[in-house]
């Protein structure tokens, strides 16, 4: 019995090194999740825990069960019994290392970390540069992972040798045949608890526990990472298919609530073209500027009355251009990473469960702002000054439709700049420099053009040039700060240069971060203020309004936007709306995160499980959600009606990923 007793309290060890693990992932992130943790209920934190550390820890730890619990006289001699603690000390290290290395990275997620940050990273060249660079500026944590795996280590019990001595003949045959009828009868007991324990549970009810049934257990998608451990996240979404169709509606009801297909508005420059041949009224150049990292909370002009009085934010040049832009009230990013940005802004594809062109879908037929454009003759091109396959953006920029990919390779090449001295040693070529190649690269395309650049500067490690490191130096609580300055000086630099181009008074210019960041205020840490991204449209030829509407504006709004802009005359997918068409009660944005939609409309956001919303709240009176009304009757109607828009809305992306539906014919 003592390999039984020994495998117990083993695994219980691995249950106190996951609780610690917990304990320090709250503790790294208490600013992000401190906010509404006082509401949780403990019992609840508890519960949720027990439920996700027993199911990663029985995956984990099923061959050092078998092997701990084999009815065999060889499985207690001292050679097999080390091999048994070495692979429970290395599987259980490693979920050390992830559970903590991810307390590093959830900052910028707001989640678990999934499988699909293996597809993330797949191109990048630098992750050792990366890792190494992250344990030396979080020393500490490198620090409690060794105090962890220490131990682990010391606290590992070994079964006593006496029943190894008895297969030497010193203890009777009828011990030795007890001993094994234990073993056997503790396996035969330890195969059900195992696969409840993986499943989440006994009941017949209980399918196997996902990511999604974290939201149970607390109040707000942000602190599902709260009860979720990394190794659970990692396991339960390894091959797995994320988009199926709920069947909410029929589909006579779906069509009647929401389509993503967009027709040539009766009122449209579009309807002045031949309706046989794709064509634009306006052939003005497109140019997206997808900034790294610029959350609305950095930009002053976005905060006038909104945060402290006299806050004027990081960004003199954005704000100078946004009194001269079309923008609105709200506005918000589809996704938390830069992989969920580049499918929102150009394909008008949102991230529902897990990042789009990670996922089998990103094989279906695709179009976007390139491609559409590209059938009225449009040249494209794609700039970003990262290593060429960086986070897949070459891949996606060709699948929709863009001519020409620019990124360090072609940089390097070009002999009017230095590209060493010019790349950051990290991530990419300076966001200064590569935006003057930018400009200058596009007088060299074919009118009308349309094009896009993804900046890379405002981004850890945070740092700016070095003869830039006494004009920005450290302010405030956040390292990004004096990148955000520095990226707002480039953007300047930019359009000084932009200015002076033959292209530059015939074309849109499309404003928007790929995310946001890690947030200082409050306002800004809630589930619906972590997504608050910028997004403006500025057109120097004065013909697109130039003023702060009211309404909600996203992401994905901003493809069909841009085509109703220029007339375009044929139908299209895109899952946002035409913002200079739609009346700004009709205007709308959702999220998803951890498995909650967040759907925003009017004065109100609800948390949408899939099944039922769970929360409600007034966001523009009550800014940090701390009022959950779902309660209140009077307000039943409202939110019915917004959560019957956001299923059809679910739906139909379901549907179309499904059945490779995401173009028109």
């Amino acid at each position: 019995m003592a390999s039984v007793v020994a495998f117990i309290w083993n695994l219980l060890l691995a249950y106190i090194v996951y609780a610690l693990c917990r304990i320090a992932y709250v503790w790294l992130n208490w600013s992000t999740v401190s906010e509404g943790f006082d509401e949780l209920s403990l019992s609840s934190l508890v519960q949720g825990a027990f439920i996700f550390d027993t199911s990663a820890i029985f995956y984990t730890n099923i061959l050092y069960a078998f092997l701990m619990l084999l009815p065999f006289r060889f499985a207690e001699r001292p050679v097999y019994q080390k091999v048994a603690k070495w692979i429970f000390l290395t599987v259980n290290g490693l979920a050390v290392i992830v559970n903590l290395a991810d307390a590093v990275y959830y900052p910028y997620t707001g989640r678990r970390t999934t499988m699909s940050v293996m597809g993330e990273f797949a191109n990048e060249g630098n992750l050792l540069g990366i890792i190494a660079s992250e344990s030396v500026r979080h020393w500490y944590v490198f620090i409690i992972g060794i105090l962890l795996l220490l131990f682990m280590y010391k606290l590992y019990m070994t079964p006593s040798p006496t029943l190894a001595h008895s297969v030497q003949g010193s203890v009777s045959k009828r011990r030795r045949w007890g001993t094994v009828s234990a073993k056997t009868l503790c396996l035969l007991l330890f195969i059900p608890l195992c696969i409840a324990g993986m499943r989440g549970g006994f009941t017949t009810a209980v399918r196997p526990v996902t990511i999604s049934n974290a939201n149970q257990y607390v109040n707000r998608p942000t602190e599902a990472a709260i009860v979720l451990n990394t190794p659970f996240s990692l396991l339960r979404t390894i091959g797995k298919n994320v988009f199926a169709d709920p069947g909410y509606y029929s589909a006579t009801e779906l069509d009647a609530l929401y389509s993503p297909v967009h027709y040539p508005a009766t009122d449209s420059l579009s309807t002045t073209l031949p309706a046989n041949k794709p064509m634009v009224a306006r052939k003005k150049n497109v140019v997206v500027l997808i900034v790294e990292s610029f959350g609305r909370e950095y930009i002053g002009k976005y905060n006038e009355g909104f945060l402290e009085a006299g806050y004027k934010g990081y960004t003199p040049f954005i704000d100078s251009l946004l009194t001269q832009s079309l923008t609105f009230e709200q506005t918000f990013a589809n996704g938390r990473k830069s992989i969920d940005g580049m499918p929102s802004i150009l394909s008008s594809i949102p991230h529902f469960i897990e990042p789009f062109f990670l996922t089998p879908a990103s094989l279906n037929d695709i179009s976007g702002l390139a491609g559409e454009l590209g059938h009225c003759g449009y040249e494209s091109a794609f700039f970003h000054g990262a290593e060429n396959g960086s986070m897949g953006f070459q891949a996606f920029a060709k699948t929709t439709g863009y001519d020409h990919y620019y990124g360090r390779t072609e940089y390097n090449e070009d002999s009017r700049f230095d590209g060493e001295k010019d790349f950051d040693g990290m991530w990419a070529i300076w966001d200064e420099p590569f935006l003057q190649f930018y400009a200058q690269k596009m007088t060299e395309l074919r009118e009308p053009f349309i094009t896009t650049v993804f900046t890379a500067s405002s981004h850890h490690p945070y740092h700016v040039p070095e003869q830039y490191a006494s004009v920005y130096p450290e302010e405030g609580t956040n390292p990004i700060h004096k990148c955000i300055r520095y990226t707002d000086m480039s953007l300047r630099r930019f359009f000084e240069t932009a200015r002076k181009q033959p292209w530059y008074s015939n074309t849109i210019f499309v404003f928007t971060s790929d995310h946001t960041n890690i947030p200082d205020h409050k306002e800004y840490s809630t589930d619906l203020g972590l997504y608050s991204a910028p997004i403006f449209f500025y057109d120097p030829s004065g013909e697109m309004p130039r003023e702060c509407r009211a309404g909600i504006a996203q992401q994905i709004d901003i493809m069909p936007t841009i085509l109703s802009y220029l007339g375009y005359n044929k139908p299209y997918v895109a899952f946002g709306i035409d913002l200079l068409n739609t009346p700004s009660e009709d205007t709308w944005a959702v999220t998803n995160n951890n498995g909650i939609y967040q759907y925003v409309k009017g004065d109100y956001v609800i948390h949408f499980d899939g099944t039922l919303t769970k929360a409600a709240y007034n966001y523009k009176k009550d800014r940090l959600l701390e009022h959950n009304l779902i309660s209140d009757p009077s307000l039943r109607p409202t939110f019915q009606s917004m959560e019957r828009t956001l299923k059809a809305i679910i739906q139909s992306y379901m549907q179309r990923m499904t059945t490779n539906n995401l173009v028109v014919n």
